[in-house]
């Protein structure tokens, strides 16, 4: 999982120097599967449930699920780039949501702030705590900065599946759930939003948005449970 992990990080990083305005959407997909087949891996996330896709791109009010095409991104956007990638029957999933070109202070607020989300839910993800410790880190970091966190799409577990359980709510209470042990293995994944956390599903029954318009944030890593902090799995 940690070669399957590194993957996906070294692809986001590519993925990330190309975001800019006039790009479209589907040449980050184009490069996505460009880079994972050059690293000996495969997409974790094309042919899943019928998914069209190597790669999520969500852009603005959309949060999740975003399907890479013709769309071109403008100066302002905020894009979210989730990827997931499979190595030796392993996965690794991550996501980073990226500003494109100049973004407006309440746009970089939000990053700012889902990033922290997810800082703060792998701060509580260790040895004997429990699963709502995470969810309410996760929720508490949020809220309490007048954000909301989005309620109908989760965490999970990852391993030889790209989900598996359990799911990890964004939101919850500490010190219920089932007690996190030592070796486990989990995609924390903060969804935030500028403001109200409903959200509606598109016509292509994939992408995800926010129910109001507002804009969107998802922060991504795969951890190990350890003792203390948890080692992230997806980085370089």
């Amino acid at each position: 999982m940690r070669q399957a992990g590194r993957i996906v990080a070294i692809v986001l990083e590519v993925l990330t120097r190309q975001v800019r305005p006039g790009i479209k959407t589907k040449d980050l997909d184009i490069m996505a599967a460009r880079e994972i087949e050059r690293l000996g891996a495969k997409p974790s996330f094309k042919g899943y449930r019928e998914f069209p896709a190597n790669l999520c791109t969500s852009v603005n009010d959309e949060i999740v699920h975003g399907i890479p095409g013709e769309r071109i991104l403008d100066e302002g956007d905020i894009v979210s780039l989730d990827l997931g990638a499979i190595f030796m029957g392993f996965h690794g999933d991550a996501a980073v949501t990226v500003g494109v070109g100049k973004i407006s202070s309440p746009a970089r607020r939000l990053l700012e702030i889902t990033e922290g989300a997810l800082k703060a839910s792998m701060a509580a993800a260790r040895a004997e705590a429990r699963l709502g410790d995470i969810s309410s880190a996760i929720q508490n970091y949020a809220e309490s900065r007048n954000y909301s966190v989005v309620r109908e799409y989760s965490g999970h577990g990852i391993g030889r599946e790209l989900h598996e359980e359990p799911q990890i709510p964004n939101f919850g209470l500490p010190g219920t759930g089932p007690v996190l042990k030592r070796g486990m293995t989990f995609a924390l994944e903060p969804m935030v939003n500028a403001g109200d956390w409903h959200t509606r599903l598109g016509d292509d029954h994939w992408t995800v948005f926010t129910a109001d318009g507002s804009l969107s944030a998802h922060f991504e890593h795969t951890i190990v449970i350890t003792e203390a902090e948890p080692e992230v799995l997806t980085t370089v």
